[in-house]
This record gives structure tokens, C-alpha cells and sequence, in this order.
């Protein structure tokens, strides 16, 4: 039996985590989300593997939240790190908490 060697955090992610670290033409497997891609370069343990095409300035989604932003085209399999993503600034930031604010579900004024 196959087992999984990466972890999809939320559905809405564009990368997975990898749980092992990959050589170059390794496959990424994910029997529930069906997913069986070639890595194109190594990856080491727990760091990123794309997994839907992202383009420069798209946002990077991890756990369902904006993790970054794409400096440069991202194509499946590639390792997702900070040669090619840059971190969010303040304001990107808060934009990004809004974002991804579920309806209904408020911050705690009491903090």
C-alpha cells in the first residue's frame, strides 16, 4: 500500500507540505485529494511543494491563509521557500486576517 508523503493543511491551499524530504523526480502522493505529482527539484523535509500554478504576485496559501507572495512564476512541483516568496508587510497583513475571516465569527473585544 501506498502512503501519503505530504499533508494538504486546508482544501484551499496551493501548496503541501512534504513529510519526508523528495530528490528531484519523486512523487508527491496524496490518495485523499488525489494527488500524484513529479517534485522538479529537492525539497527538503516540511517545507512546501506546489501544487496549483501560481503566478508572480499570487498569494502563497498555507492552513488556508495567505503565507506570502509569489515572487516569481511557481509551477507544480516546485519547492515553495523563500527564493521565490516573499514575506507580507503590516499592511498585507491585515488585509490577509480579513480575508480569510469567517461570517459571523468576530475577535474577542475583551483582549
Amino acid at each position: 500500500m501506498k502512503l501519503n508523503n505530504a499533508i494538504q493543511l486546508h482544501a484551499e491551499d496551493n501548496v503541501v507540505v512534504a513529510l519526508n524530504s523528495f530528490e528531484m523526480n519523486e512523487e508527491v502522493y496524496i490518495k485523499e485529494i488525489g494527488l500524484n505529482l513529479k517534485v522538479v527539484n529537492k525539497i527538503p523535509y516540511g517545507h512546501k511543494v506546489c501544487v496549483k500554478k501560481i503566478n508572480a504576485g499570487d498569494k502563497i496559501l498555507k492552513y488556508g491563509e495567505c503565507m506570502g507572495i509569489a515572487t516569481e512564476d511557481i509551477n507544480l512541483g516546485q519547492h515553495v521557500h523563500v527564493h521565490n516568496v516573499r514575506g507580507l508587510n503590516e499592511s498585507e497583513r491585515l488585509v490577509s486576517v480579513n480575508d480569510f475571516q469567517l461570517e459571523g465569527v468576530g475577535v474577542n473585544e475583551d483582549y
